[in-house]
C-alpha cells in the first residue's frame, strides 16, 4: 500500500492543466460496445479506475490501440460474450464501479448483459434499482443472484417506451440511454440527469447515428435506431479536479492559473466558491485564482448561516462538497454542508478534527464548519484516505498544514487523480510517494 508524505505550509505558484473528466471516460468507454466501427476518444485520463476499464474491454475481446498518452482507439467487433462468464471478469468487474454501465450497450446490441456487484467508494448506500427498473421497462427480463452476487439482464429486442426514472441517477440515465438507442420505436426518459458527462454521452451516440433530443434538459427522447457508426469524440476536463484545484488555491494562499477548464460547463461550481469568498477571474477558458490571505464566507440576505448542498445538474456535484469542507476549516465565518446523496461521505471530517479543524458532524449528511480565518493552521498528522474525493481533501489539508503529514490508501486517490503528485510538485508542492 502506498502513501504520501506532504511537507505542507508552503504556497504554489503556475499552472495546472486539468485532465480529463473521469465520470464522462466511465460512460463513454462503455459505449463503444455498441458499433462494430472504430471509435477514437481523445483526452482520456491515465488513472486507474479509467485503465481497468480499458483493460476489461480488451479482455472483452474489443480492439485498443493507444494512439498517444491521452488518445486511444476501440473496435468492438468480436466481442467474446463467453467472457462474462468467466472468474476473471468476475473479479476485475467487481473492483470496479463504473463496470455497471458494460450492461446498457451489451444489452442493446447483445440481448444480454452480465455483471456482478459493482465495487467503488465507500460513501454509503449506492443502489442500482433505477438501472435495472428501466432495462425491465425496456424489455428486459431481471435476476440478482444473491449466491453469486451476479445480476443478469435478458432481451429478445428492446422495444421503447415512457419512463420515469425514481432518482436522476447519473450512471443510471447513461446506461438506460445506451440500451434505448437500440430499441424499437421511441423511449422518452423523464427525470433524466443532464450533467455534462450525459450530455457529452448524448452528443457522441448522436455522432454515431442515434437520434436523442432534448440533451442538457431532464426530458430525453429516443428515436430508436438499427445500427450505430463509428466516431471521433474529445472528453471534457474534469470539473471535480478543477474545483478541488481552485479550493487548494484558497486555502493554501496559492497563486494558480488553472488553463483550458471549459468554463461554461462548470455550471455553478464557481458562484459557489464565490460564495465562500474566494476570487475567480476568467480569462477566456482559464481561470486564475488569486493569493488569499483571507476569504470570509457570505451569509444569507437574513443574517443566517451560509448552507453549501448537493443537488442534481445544475445543482452541485456531490463528487466536490468534501473539498468544500476542507476550504471552510480556513475560512472566516461559518457554513453548513449538507451532504445529500451519500450517508457515509462525511465520516472522514474526523481525520480533519484531528488536525484541529472545527467541526460539528450533525447528523451522517450535515457538518458545521466553524472556520479558523487562517488564524490557526491545520496540523500535520497521519490519516488513511477512505474515497477518491475525500482523499483529494485530506490531500489539499496536508498542503496547507505546517509540518509532514502521512496520507495513506492513496490508491483511492490514484482512482480519480492523474499524476496529482507529480503535477502539484511542478508548482511548488512537496508530495512524496511513498
Amino acid at each position: 500500500m502506498a502513501t504520501f508524505e506532504v511537507r505542507g505550509g508552503n504556497p504554489l505558484k503556475g499552472e495546472l492543466v486539468p485532465q480529463g473528466a473521469k465520470n464522462e471516460a466511465l460512460q463513454i468507454l462503455c459505449a463503444v460496445l455498441l458499433t462494430n466501427e472504430k471509435i477514437i476518444v481523445n483526452n482520456i485520463p491515465a488513472i486507474s479506475d479509467v485503465l481497468q476499464l480499458i483493460d476489461l474491454l480488451d479482455d472483452l475481446g474489443v480492439e485498443v490501440e493507444k494512439l498517444d498518452e491521452t488518445t486511444y482507439s476501440f473496435k468492438a467487433e468480436n466481442v467474446n460474450l463467453d467472457y462474462l462468464q468467466t472468474e476473471d471478469y468476475s473479479r476485475k468487474a467487481s473492483r470496479l464501479r463504473g463496470s455497471v454501465m458494460l450492461i446498457g450497450p451489451l444489452l442493446a446490441r447483445y440481448g444480454v448483459g452480465y455483471i456482478p456487484k459493482p465495487g467503488g467508494d465507500k460513501i454509503g448506500r449506492r443502489r442500482l434499482d433505477t438501472h435495472f427498473i428501466g432495462f425491465e421497462k425496456l424489455g428486459a427480463k431481471f435476476n440478482f443472484d444473491t449466491d453469486t452476487a451476479f445480476y443478469t439482464v435478458k432481451a429478445q429486442k428492446l422495444k421503447g417506451c415512457y419512463m420515469l426514472l425514481d432518482e436522476a441517477s447519473v450512471t443510471g440515465t447513461a446506461n438506460i440511454i445506451m440500451a434505448a438507442v437500440l430499441a424499437e420505436g421511441t423511449t422518452t426518459i423523464y427525470n433524466a440527469a443532464c450533467e455534462p458527462y450525459i450530455q457529452q454521452l448524448c452528443k457522441m451516440l448522436n455522432r454515431m447515428g442515434a437520434k436523442i433530443t432534448g440533451i442538457a434538459s431532464n426530458l430525453l427522447t429516443i428515436e430508436g435506431v438499427s445500427s450505430l457508426n463509428g466516431a471521433e469524440h474529445t472528453m471534457l476536463p474534469d470539473m471535480i479536479e478543477i474545483g478541488s484545484f481552485i479550493g487548494m488555491a484558497a486555502i493554501t494562499g496559492s497563486e494558480i492559473t488553472i488553463k483550458n477548464v471549459s468554463y461554461d460547463n462548470l455550471g455553478i461550481i464557481p458562484s459557489q466558491f464565490r460564495r465562500m469568498g474566494i476570487k475567480i477571474d476568467r480569462a477566456g477558458d482559464d481561470i486564475f485564482i488569486p493569493r488569499h490571505d483571507h476569504y470570509e464566507i457570505e451569509s444569507f440576505i437574513d443574517g443566517s448561516i451560509m448552507t453549501i448542498d448537493d443537488a442534481p445538474w445544475p445543482g452541485l456535484t456531490p463528487d466536490l462538497l468534501s473539498v468544500f469542507v476542507v476550504v471552510a476549516t480556513q475560512a472566516k465565518g461559518s457554513v453548513l454542508i449538507h451532504q445529500k446523496m451519500f450517508e457515509s461521505r462525511l465520516f472522514f471530517v474526523d481525520k480533519l478534527i484531528g488536525m484541529g479543524a472545527q467541526i460539528i458532524l450533525c447528523d451522517p449528511h450535515r457538518a458545521t464548519v466553524i472556520g479558523h480565518n487562517k488564524e490557526m493552521k491545520l496540523r500535520p498528522t497521519v490519516m488513511t484516505s477512505p474515497d477518491i474525493r475525500a482523499g483529494v481533501a485530506l490531500l489539499i489539508a496536508a498542503l496547507s498544514a505546517e509540518g509532514k503529514s502521512i496520507i495513506q490508501n492513496i490508491e483511492q486517490i490514484d482512482r480519480g487523480y492523474q499524476n496529482i503528485d507529480g503535477r502539484l510538485n511542478a508548482i511548488g508542492a512537496d508530495i512524496r510517494r511513498v
